[in-house]
C-alpha cells in the first residue's frame, strides 16, 4: 500500500532526499515521506520548489521496481484524485486552467531497482511570487477549498491504483488529459506541433522536416 509506513517532518530540506536515504537503507515499497515545509525542495531541471508552511502536499514515495512510465503514471493518478478538471503538460506537470498546479520529480538508482517519486501540489497557496503568478496556481486560487491532509488522503489510493495498472490504460488516460496535443511548442533545438505520445511515453512532434520524438527535455508552449 502506497503511504505506509509514513515519516512526517514539520521542516526538512527535501522529502526526496529523505526518501532516497530511506530507500538506500532498504525501506519497503510505498514508504511515504511528507513535510509541512521544505528548505531545499526542487523540481525538474534543478528548479527550486517553494511553498508556505502547510499550504501544499510535499511528499515522496519509495517505489520498488519502477516502470519507465512512472512519471506519466503519477501525473494521471494526481489528476484522477483531484476535484478538478486537470490536464498534463508533457511529461508530468499537472495543469489547472493552463497553469501549473503540481510538479513531479522522479529520482533513483535504476541498477538497484528503486526510485523515489516526489510530488509538490499547491493546495492552499493564496499568492505566488511575481515571477510565478502567470504560470502557477493552487486549488484555493481555482476556487476549491480543501486542506493538505484531505488531498493527500485522496492522492495515495489513486497512486496505489494507477501504479498497479498496466501500461495501456495509463497511456490512454494520459492522452485523454494531454494539454499540448495540437499546440505549437518549442524546445532547445527546434519547434513544431505536439502530436501526442508514443507507446514509450515519448513526445511526438511534427516539424517542417517530419515527425520526431523527444524522450526528455524542457518543452515550452508557444502562445
Amino acid at each position: 500500500m502506497i503511504g505506509a509506513p509514513r515519516v512526517h517532518h514539520r521542516l526538512t530540506d527535501s522529502t526526496n532526499e529523505r526518501a532516497k536515504a530511506l530507500a538506500a537503507g532498504g525501506a519497503p515499497h510505498g514508504t511515504l515521506v511528507t513535510a509541512d515545509e521544505q528548505t531545499a525542495g526542487r523540481g525538474r531541471q534543478g528548479r527550486a520548489w517553494t511553498a508556505p508552511p502547510r499550504s501544499a502536499v510535499l511528499m515522496s514515495v519509495v517505489i520498488r521496481d519502477p516502470d519507465e512510465v512512472l512519471p506519466l503514471t503519477a501525473a494521471v493518478a494526481i489528476c484522477d484524485a483531484l476535484p478538478a478538471e486537470c490536464e498534463i503538460k508533457w511529461p508530468n506537470d499537472v495543469w489547472l486552467d493552463r497553469r501549473k498546479l503540481a510538479g513531479i520529480l522522479v529520482e533513483g538508482r535504476p541498477q538497484q531497482r528503486w526510485a523515489v517519486l516526489g510530488v509538490g501540489l499547491n493546495v492552499r497557496t493564496a499568492e505566488f511570487p511575481p515571477e510565478l503568478r502567470s504560470t502557477a496556481t493552487s486549488l484555493r486560487l481555482a476556487g476549491i477549498e480543501s486542506d493538505v491532509e484531505a488531498i493527500l488522503g485522496a492522492l495515495l489510493p489513486s497512486l496505489d491504483r494507477w501504479l498497479g495498472a498496466s501500461r495501456a490504460p495509463v497511456l490512454e488516460a494520459w492522452r485523454g488529459r494531454d494539454a499540448l496535443r495540437g499546440e505549437r511548442v518549442r524546445w532547445e533545438g527546434g519547434e513544431g506541433t505536439a502530436a501526442g505520445i508514443d507507446e514509450s511515453g515519448a513526445l511526438v512532434v511534427v516539424t517542417e522536416e517530419g515527425r520526431i520524438t523527444l524522450e526528455s527535455g524542457e518543452i515550452h508552449l508557444l502562445r
